[in-house]
């Protein structure tokens, strides 16, 4: 969080980075349409399918960029950006299940680790922030090339010789494990960061400290 001069106005949720973030979530239906078309069968669509997802992930990479650099952090993209990242990663590991190119276990190991994580650091704000972690950063880049990969398999099997599609297939599940392992690591390491805090927090209540209640 950037800190702010008192007297320096906070910046409107009109700017590039909202708008981009917006840009990201209305993608989402649009990704979902390509993706799950004629049953995913249908190798125009996929190619298209997987331009928007890259696009998407673009679009998250370049808006927190631009947030920092121009002091746009909003409250309204501290609440959308992670709506919009989790939409994305969502509709891509359940369409994917559904078109069974993938098991449904890995995006309900993922999506269950992200929705307790998202509704841990909510709950956790009231103590303190808890900021995305370098392994978050990580699980996300491994989460979107895994992903990428597997929408990429069906269309380009059309195109290249079996055992190049072979090679794609072990390499994009090579880096979908290392996705899930990170993934649940950090999910671990988010659980005992909150337990820390709120451990501290209670200490500071007991010793009448500065979270402790005043008359």
């Amino acid at each position: 969080m950037i800190d702010r001069p008192e007297s320096r106005p906070a910046p409107s949720p009109w700017n590039i980075a909202n708008a981009l973030t917006v840009l990201r979530i209305l993608l989402v239906p649009v990704f979902l349409v390509l993706l799950l078309a004629d049953g995913g069968d249908d190798a125009t669509l996929r190619w298209w399918a997987l331009a928007v997802f890259v696009l998407a992930m673009i679009t998250d990479k370049i808006d927190g960029d631009l947030a920092r650099k121009y002091d746009l952090i909003t409250d309204f993209g501290k609440i959308a950006d992670p709506i919009a990242d989790k939409s994305l990663m969502a509709a891509a590991l359940i369409g994917l299940a559904l078109i069974n190119e993938l098991p449904w276990w890995v995006p309900v190991i993922i999506l269950v680790r992200e929705l307790g994580i998202t509704v841990l650091r909510f709950f956790m704000i009231r103590i303190a922030v808890m900021p995305a972690s370098r392994g978050g950063k990580i699980k996300t880049v491994l989460q979107t090339a895994a992903i990428s990969l597997f929408l990429l398999l069906a269309p380009l099997a059309t195109l290249v010789p079996a055992s190049v599609t072979f090679v794609l297939i072990v390499l994009a599940w090579v880096i979908m494990t290392a996705a899930i392992v990170v993934t649940i690591v950090t999910g671990i390491d988010y659980c005992l960061q909150a337990a820390k805090l709120a451990k501290g927090a209670g200490r500071d209540d007991s010793a009448g400290g500065p979270g402790a209640p005043r008359a």
